[in-house]
């Protein structure tokens, strides 16, 4: 029994399709080949064919964390050992 197909309707900038033809035509697919493997793809592994490079929770928290150091000034250190002297220091010993 052959498979029954669906249409998917997406909306995106004008530039960017043509762009995206353009440059998959070079490399003899369509738009809608590059859809097709992509959706094959996502079922197969069941995750995105490509790394997504927004931070996670944690790396947000640490980017916060990060920015209020640099906005209160706190001590910064270029290395490790002068991380520990300073701590050292700190503690009196």
């Amino acid at each position: 029994m052959a498979a029954t197909t669906t249409m998917v309707h997406v909306r995106v900038d004008e530039n960017v399709k043509a762009q995206a033809a353009e440059t998959l035509a070079s490399m003899g697919l369509t738009v809608s080949d590059a859809i097709r493997v992509f959706l094959t793809r996502v079922v197969a592994d069941k995750e995105l064919p490509f790394a997504l490079k927004a931070p996670n929770a944690t790396s947000r928290v640490a980017i916060a964390e990060a920015n209020e150091i640099i906005k209160s000034r706190r001590a910064r250190f270029a290395t490790a050992d002068s991380l520990l002297n300073d701590l050292e220091e700190a503690s009196g010993k």
